[in-house]
């Protein structure tokens, strides 16, 4: 697990208001107006001149900058943090945090924490507070981010509750980044507004996925699951709309008690009446927030939907339907589907268990969320030979 927020120990040189998003450099032959907006590592090396900031990793290093120098002690940080790397440096709060990694495939970029719906399982618990200034932060973070980035997310809350800002951002990733792909979290209900889904696609993002929640085929099912009346409908429109509008959409479907029972039916719903969309995620649960708070209801052993999930994945791919399984181990994946299985869980917050030791499968295997301490399945083992 890798910390993408840490507590800096001191600031210095910096107004206690002078929040900046800045990009990281381990190099000191830079021109000058690229110092301008990096901050540079401190090393055993000499210390250049002309950087916005300095890094450092233990106190000692203040002695040896540059006079009037901005810096900012953060020992866990520079352990790990790469060349082009993005982070806002935030002395108010006497912290770093980790916006970007340039070699990471997982990089999303948090748009807000507000949301209209209210999920059972929701990892990342909607906050009703003014974030607005998220967005300028993430437009900043975009203009630094490395042009060769493969892949770049945005997700909340519900980023679409953003309004003419949401554009904004997708604008501004199609203009900065223009051969990066888009992956956009969102509940779709806003794009039952048909000319909303219809300027997202007047924007001609060149690689654009939105991936959107479908978690029955029973409305009120789904209903319960989001805690919000008549969200069903509005999703279905949604999708809808955007694929009408040449967006692609991806299904995401999460695997808790309360609807595994009716997998295989949500997948023939699916394949009848959604068979254009791009790609289905069958996705294990993340036990955080109010999954880990509602674990009692909505918690079943893979094991125990294993049936299901294999009758869903083969409905779905026999239907021409991409389909993947996120956040599952390999060893309680039924083997005919381990194909489908992915290695999906952020590097940030991946970790693997004591009863993993000596699996052949492991570097295929997703393994589990760091914040797993409950909603582990009793069928943990390692995969040695044919297993």
């Amino acid at each position: 697990m890798i910390p993408l927020r840490a507590r800096a120990l001191e600031f210095r040189g910096a107004s206690p208001a002078s929040a900046e998003v800045i990009r990281v450099s381990l190099s000191a032959d830079r021109p000058a107006i690229i110092k301008a907006q990096e901050g540079f590592v401190v090393g055993t090396g000499p210390v250049p001149e002309g950087f916005a900031w300095y890094l450092l990793g233990s106190v000692d290093d203040f002695r040896r900058l540059p006079i009037d120098a901005r810096a900012v002690i953060a020992p866990a940080q520079t352990m790990f943090l790469g060349q082009g790397d993005v982070i806002a440096v935030d002395p108010l709060r006497k912290a770093i945090r980790v916006l970007y990694r340039g070699n990471s495939p997982y990089n999303h970029f948090l748009l807000t924490e507000r949301c209209n719906n209210y999920c059972l399982m929701c990892s990342q618990p909607p906050r009703d507070v003014d974030d607005s200034w998220i967005v300028d932060e993430v437009l900043r973070a975009i203009q630094l981010v490395r042009r060769d980035a493969v892949e770049i997310g945005f997700t909340g809350g519900e980023p679409t509750l953003l309004g003419e800002r949401f554009f904004e951002l997708v604008k501004a990733a199609a203009s900065h980044l223009p051969g990066t792909a888009l992956h956009i979290l969102s509940n779709g209900r806003r794009f039952s507004d048909g000319e909303f889904a219809a300027k997202l696609g007047a924007i001609g993002h060149h690689d654009l996925m939105m991936g959107i929640p479908v978690y029955s085929d029973l409305a009120h099912l789904h209903d319960h699951v989001v805690q919000a009346d008549g969200a069903y409908d509005e999703t279905i429109r949604g999708i809808l709309a955007l694929k009408a509008s040449g967006v692609r959409v991806e299904i995401r479907v999460v695997l808790q008690a309360q609807t595994v029972g009716r997998l295989p039916h949500l997948a023939q719903f699916i394949a009848r009446n959604l068979l254009f969309v791009d790609h289905v995620a069958l996705m294990g649960l993340e036990p955080t927030g109010f999954a880990r708070a509602n674990m009692e209801s909505i918690w079943c052993d893979p094991v125990d939907y294993a049936h299901q999930l294999s009758a869903a994945v083969k409905t779905l791919s026999g239907a021409g339907i991409r389909t993947s399984i996120y956040n599952s181990q390999l060893c309680v994946v039924p083997a005919d589907i381990r194909p489908h299985a992915r290695r999906s869980i952020s590097d940030w917050k991946q970790t693997y268990l004591p009863e993993c030791d000596g699996c052949e499968a492991k570097r295929e295997c997703a393994g589990f969320f760091a914040s797993v301490t409950h909603g582990r399945s009793r069928a943990i083992r390692p995969i040695v030979g044919a297993s």
